[in-house]
């Protein structure tokens, strides 16, 4: 049962959004090493960043495949996921989701008693990212909600370690959720007939597949342009950072490359491999220019 709930998860495509926190904490923990007095680095703060990750997103995840049951078993490309095909009951997915949720609500004590803060908005980020769910049945902005919620593990990781306000977690969550929205957008492009026969709102549905990865187009250019605008709110980043930027956008551009309005048959290549890429591309870039940057 383990196997299957890790898979149930996608336990492996935790890389979109960990790398993005770990960098939004490696941020934060360069600038508490240059403030004044400086600020020493906190192994619990790490430990708490990763258990609140890991659970938040399969809590989220399985509240999704829980809330989307229905709709996942009349559509043939989502027939054979786990709860319609019966490997797993919906009582066992949402015990793991109360499981997920508890764990993630107990990695915010790893705060404590310095940061308070991750413990008062660990209820509120949960019914966010739960509300995610939903969206699709009401709105076509669906892939901004996903984006939002994954904007907030550099947000949060930010302020996990370093509990003031910045530019910089702003504009870095900005790019990340720019991005989800986009490669979420084309991903959506999958299922444009059946949402729309279901009456889902997405935007393939309401625009169909050519301007719709038109509009993931220019969510990956938007994505480009907050990456390089990071440094002007962030000194720390330098050249590498910057090449590495540039890297990154090569890569969104051979993703766009690979989905054509009349061949989806490479979106997973796509959203799967070329996007794990990016967020541990930034990741290593971010942390390799900050290593070699003076204090």
């Amino acid at each position: 049962m383990i196997r299957d709930l890790l898979s149930l998860v996608r336990f492996r495509h935790t890389l979109f959004a960990l790398p993005f926190a770990l960098l939004a904490a490696a941020m934060a923990w360069a600038a508490n090493a240059r403030s004044t007095p400086p600020v020493s680095f906190r192994w619990l703060d790490l430990a708490g960043i990763l258990v609140c990750m890991v659970c938040a997103r399969s809590a989220a995840m399985a509240f999704n495949r829980l809330a989307d049951r229905r709709f996942d078993a009349l559509n043939p490309r989502t027939a054979q996921r786990h709860l319609p095909a019966g490997h797993l009951s919906p009582r066992a997915v949402a015990a793991f989701t109360v499981a997920c949720s508890l764990g993630f609500i107990a990695g915010t004590l790893l705060f404590l008693p310095r940061n308070w803060i991750p413990l008062a908005a660990a209820l509120p980020v949960l019914a966010f990212l739960f509300g995610y769910s939903f969206a699709k049945r009401f709105t076509a902005l669906a892939h901004f909600w996903l984006g939002a919620a994954l904007m907030l593990a550099p947000l949060a990781a930010w302020v996990a370690v370093r509990p003031a306000f910045s530019w910089a977690p702003i504009v870095l969550g900005a790019a990340v959720a720019s991005w989800v929205a986009g490669f979420d957008v084309i991903y959506a492009c999958q299922d444009f007939e059946f949402d729309r026969r279901m009456r889902l709102h997405s935007i393939p549905a309401r625009l169909g597949i050519g301007p719709a990865l038109c509009v993931a187009a220019a969510l990956h250019a938007a994505t480009v342009g907050l990456l390089l605008v990071l440094p002007l709110v962030y000194e720390p980043f330098g050249m590498i950072y910057i090449g590495g930027v540039g890297c990154i956008g090569g890569l969104l551009v051979y993703e766009h490359a690979l989905v054509r309005p009349d061949d989806l048959s490479r979106v997973n290549l796509a959203f799967f491999h070329v996007n794990a890429l990016v967020s541990l591309g930034l990741l290593v870039v971010g942390v390799v220019d900050l290593l070699l940057s003076p204090l």
